[in-house]
């Protein structure tokens, strides 16, 4: 499996743009955790980090779409680095201003989360430049995810490292300055100063005209509500066994176990329709949220973590080929960013929701939350499996009207993956 993915970054230019798109994000991914921790070391409460985290969530929700609009319009160096600046520019005021007074902590986390780059979803539009062919897109998106893991494995313990080693307000300065740098690697490449989107039909509504689309962003919601959750849960654990650094290995274990979903997942070629398989996946992934309200020992906690992160990887690269397969023509970096976004509000919902959960009934009620995340995710795509499916014969009726898909070459089911051009 190892094999494949070396193959593909052998690629010209993709070694780079994957290592740039993952250091650009480490901000993003590192700043819930982050945000906790700092509001806690000033003396505030769990309600009051889950709710600065929460409007981060919530900020970057709103950004994401807007940014993933503006890049398709004006390409990826005109928006992403100003933005990354911006965002860091945020994080900034609120390392030195601190959670007091509170308005200025809650713009300083709104200024971050509204301008956080949309690298993630800038990176999928460039893969079929950068790789070409069908099979090697897919397995692109899986390493993708699998990266992603190793991300969010190493992003909480470069976070506790570094707090441990200087303070909270220090590990936010220094991965935020790195997070410039990525995005600026990212830019400065070939295949982002040249690719430009698909011609797209004008509409108020972009990609969200998509009815398949609206169907997944609504999943992923619950799907990120879940992780939010965690992510409060998690440290109330660790305050539960008197040791910060649980923390840190709860969210290692759980990104190792996504890793290893994903490093599986990614070594084979998948037969069906992607959006049958993601019900599938995410049926398992809902199953494995629901032990951790068990809050056992540490070392059998940090195992249940690892379960539960197993089928994570999986789940969001089967996604990201479900977005291609119904991304309105021209709409690409904007329906990735969607995706991203419905991650964000429900990751806002589940920390803003976790907090008070923990704090009235106990470190399993937190973990609650992330299991019923689990569920809900499965029921969005149990009851929308009609919009979701993708007729490969049928004919349509002659009312219909079809929606050109972004990477579908001839309307048919399987995707071309012509997501942009090269200028």
């Amino acid at each position: 499996m190892a094999a494949g993915y070396a193959e593909l970054l052998r690629t010209r230019h993709a070694a780079r743009l994957l290592a740039g798109t993952l250091v650009g994000r480490l901000p993003n991914a590192t700043a819930p955790i982050a945000i906790v921790l700092l509001t806690r070391a000033e003396g505030g409460s769990y309600t009051l980090a889950g709710g600065l985290a929460a409007v981060y969530g919530l900020a970057n929700a709103v950004g994401q779409p807007l940014l993933g609009r503006a890049v398709d319009l004006y390409g990826q160096p005109r928006v992403q680095l100003p933005a990354a600046v911006l965002s860091a520019l945020g994080m900034v005021l609120l390392t030195f201003a601190g959670i007091d007074p509170l308005p200025l902590a809650y713009a300083a986390v709104a200024l971050a989360g509204v301008f956080t780059p949309p690298l993630e979803g800038g990176l999928r539009a460039l893969w079929p430049d950068v790789l070409g062919r069908e099979d090697r897109v897919h397995r692109a998106y899986a390493m993708d995810a699998v990266a992603q893991e190793i991300m969010f494995t190493v992003g909480p313990l470069l976070v506790t490292l570094l707090v441990a080693l200087w303070s909270p307000a220090a590990a936010l300065l220094a991965i935020n300055a790195v997070g410039v740098l990525g995005a600026l690697s990212v830019v400065l490449s070939e295949p982002s100063r040249t690719w430009r989107s698909a011609p797209r039909e004008a509409h108020w509504l972009g990609a969200l005209r998509s009815p398949g689309l609206l169907a997944l962003l609504g999943s992923f919601f619950f799907v990120g509500l879940a992780l939010g959750s965690i992510t409060v849960a998690g440290v109330a654990y660790a305050d539960d066994h008197g040791r910060e650094a649980v923390y840190g290995w709860l969210m290692a274990s759980l990104g190792l176990g996504a890793l290893a979903g994903g490093m599986l997942y990614g070594a084979r070629q998948w037969a069906g329709a992607p959006e049958r398989r993601l019900r599938f996946i995410v049926a398992l992934l809902a199953a494995g949220y629901l032990p951790l309200m068990l809050t056992p020992g540490v070392p059998a906690m940090v195992v249940l973590a690892a379960v539960s992160g197993v089928f994570l990887a999986p789940a969001l690269a089967c996604a990201f080929i479900v977005v291609d397969r119904h991304a309105p023509r021209g709409t690409v970096t904007e329906a990735f960013s969607w995706l991203v976004t419905t991650f964000g509000v429900g990751a806002a919902v589940g920390t803003g929701a976790a907090g008070p959960a923990v704090e009235h009934g106990g470190t399993a009620a937190g973990f609650a939350v992330a299991a019923g995340g689990g569920v809900a995710a499965l029921a969005v795509l149990l009851t929308t499996r009609r919009v979701l499916t993708i007729p490969v014969t049928a004919p349509l009726p002659r009312d219909s009207v079809v929606i050109p898909c972004e990477n579908d070459r001839i309307g048919a089911a399987e995707p071309g993956f012509r997501t942009g051009h090269q200028a």
